[in-house]
Formats: structure tokens, sequence, C-alpha cells
């Protein structure tokens, strides 16, 4: 099978996010025999043509010069050369800047596209962007010949609102089995005596509502905001607790075991994303053993089921850090490793990825 992905800005991932997926499913189907090309940004740092087997396409990206409409362009650019290939399947990944460009792609191949998350949603976008998109989530709808949804409630609005099936394929996550307390210590913590968060700095993941709870509680434990604070938000929520000696504004972190750790010997790990499908950094807090606060919304139910604890407001998080749930703390982190396992394991993915690619690579789906 000869399968492009097309929709991240490249591979190996230094983003996150589609861009961990990409890597790791490509890498998955190369080893499992396949012909697989990534399209990548021409900005990219890795400037070879191949990763680990994998074919990789350098594409001109104008971003660093015209912002967001660079992405556009940038999309194009994929989607017209890839019609000078004989793709047997094309994976689209979210639509938010490919879509007005959907039809272009080339009629001999299948075009799966993940729907990612309601990105019309997200806050951080103003009322015109959220009406485009809109626009582009029906576009996607209308020119793609399958859908893939990584959360069942992706998946059940895609029903409910434009009457298609979709598959449900989650992300995918690897349990953490090597904790290295020595690796964090520079941050003057102790065991379960500190809780975190980790997020993109937007609205839509309620940080300033984890963060109101927290400067409201008595608690007087460390609280580290992971995380580029660099944007109006981000600047915006730094000086309102700036006289809050507890909470740690630590900027991003992109080593991989050093988030590993934190997460692993946190006390309460805060997860307050409300839009989006499958949240990859929930996942990783759940193969991390983590015990995990998560905002009450379909998105994290559908995930974590009864083992987390929940809040809808500041005021619940303030409740939440002036008790302890330390008893809950084994038998929560355990379900998560063993659902870990069972449903979000890399291995278990990219299976059920080759798997519908197989089974839909001959009959395109009529919308």
């Amino acid at each position: 099978m000869n399968v492009a992905i097309i929709g991240t800005r490249g591979i190996p991932n230094n983003y996150g996010g589609f861009e961990q997926f990409a890597e790791y499913l490509s890498v998955g189907l190369v080893t499992k025999g396949h012909d697989v090309t990534v399209y990548s940004s021409d900005k990219h740092l890795y400037k070879k043509d191949k990763y680990k087997g994998v074919r990789i396409i350098h594409k001109k990206d104008p971003e660093d010069r015209l912002g967001t409409a660079g992405q556009f362009i940038y999309d194009l650019n994929c989607i017209i050369d890839s019609r000078k290939r004989h793709f047997d399947v094309i994976l689209n990944l979210g639509y938010t800047s490919s879509s007005i460009w959907m039809r272009l792609f080339p009629k001999s191949s299948i075009v799966i596209t993940n729907m990612d998350g309601l990105e019309w949603k997200r806050t951080k976008f103003s009322k015109s962007v959220q009406k485009f998109l809109v626009y582009a989530e029906k576009l996607a709808v209308r020119h793609s010949d399958y859908f893939v949804s990584d959360s069942k409630a992706i998946q059940s609005y895609l029903m409910q609102k434009y009457k298609i099936d979709s598959e449900f394929i989650a992300y995918g996550a690897t349990v953490f089995n090597n904790p290295d307390f020595e690796l964090i210590q520079k941050y003057n913590i102790k065991k379960h005596e500190y809780s975190l968060l980790i997020a993109r700095i937007e609205p839509e993941n309620n940080i300033e509502m984890i963060l109101d709870g927290v400067n409201q509680s008595q608690n007087q434990e460390l609280f580290f905001v992971i995380g580029n604070p660099s944007n109006k938000f981000g600047l915006y929520l730094q000086d309102k607790y700036k006289e809050d000696e507890r909470i740690r504004f630590l900027g991003p972190i992109y080593d991989i075991e050093m988030l590993n750790n934190l997460r692993y010997f946190s006390k309460y790990y805060f997860h307050g994303h409300s839009v989006g499908g499958t949240n990859p950094s929930l996942l990783e807090a759940m193969a991390c053993n983590s015990l995990i606060v998560a905002h009450k919304n379909p998105f994290n139910e559908s995930v974590l089921d009864e083992n987390a604890i929940y809040f809808s407001d500041s005021e619940e998080v303030k409740n939440i850090m002036e008790k302890n749930y330390e008893n809950s703390r084994m038998m929560y982190s355990e379900n998560n490793i063993q659902k870990i396992k069972r449903q979000y394991s890399w291995e278990f993915i990219i299976d059920e990825y080759e798997r519908y690619m197989i089974n839909k690579g001959s009959l395109p789906q009529s919308v």
C-alpha cells in the first residue's frame, strides 16, 4: 500500500500533536512493509529525504513571512505535488487550512481525513475565523472519501450534524516505565508534593480557571505551568498571578524524559482541555501513572471514564487542592495504565489505521 500523510509541518516531530502522530504512524506502517510518504515544510530542521524508511517530501512553506496565510499556501503546494504521485491512500490530518484545496486531491487516491477537534469552538479565534472554520469543516466532509474521529465525542458529532460514519481511532501513547527523580530535582521539589499542567496557553484550556482555584486555595505546594506563555493570554496570566509564589511558569519543555518524570512524580496532573478529540498530553499523563484532575466535558470523560477527579469551576479546583486524594491514586492510575495498554498503545493504533486503510482502499464512500 502506497500512503501519503498530509497536514503536518513534517517529521521527525518538533511540534507535538499531529506531528508526533505522523511520526509514529508513518514509521510504524513502514515497518509493516508499506510505502509511506510524509509531506514536510521546507522550514523543518530535518532536511533529508528519508527518515527511518519514510520518504520525506519538502514543500515551500511561507508561514514565516505570511503568517497564517502561509499555511494555506503550504497545504496547496503539498496537494498539487500529490497529484504527480500514485498514492493509494492520502491521510489528511485536519482541515483548518487544507479544506479549500481538497477538491484538488488526485481522484485516483482514496482521501481519508482525520477530522481533529471542533476547531471552530476555539476561543482564541475571532468570530470571522470561527465562521470560516465551520465552512472549512463542511468542505472537508464534502471532499473526503472517509473519515477518522480521534474521540467518541467527535464521532457522535459528525454523525449528528452530517450523518456520516467515521472510524474511531484515537492517538497513542507509551507506558512510562523508567522514572528517575534525579532528573527533576533541579526544581527543588519532593515526590507527590507539587502539581502541574502541560498545555498550550490558550483560554479554551481553562488555565485561568485552574490557576484561580490554586490561587484561592490554602494549599502551599508548588504548581507548575508548562507551555509557551509568550502570547497575549500567557502574558496576562503571568501578570495576574505574579504575587503568588506557588505558581511557577516554566515555559515550554520539549525533553520527553523531563516531562514524563514531572508527570510521574506529581501530586496532581491538571488537564483543562475542553475542545478537541483525544488529547495526546492526556494520554501521556495516563501513561505516566499520574493522578489526573480533568475538566468535566465529554472529550475528557470519554477517555478517562471514572478514573479521574473532575472539576467544572475554580471553586471545585480550590476544594481539590485542599483535599487529599492519595487513596484514589493507585486505583485510578492502574486503570488508566491498563487502558493505555489495551486501547491507546501505538502498536494498537498503527494496526487500526492499517486495517482501516486497507479496508477502504478501493471503495470510496459517497457523501
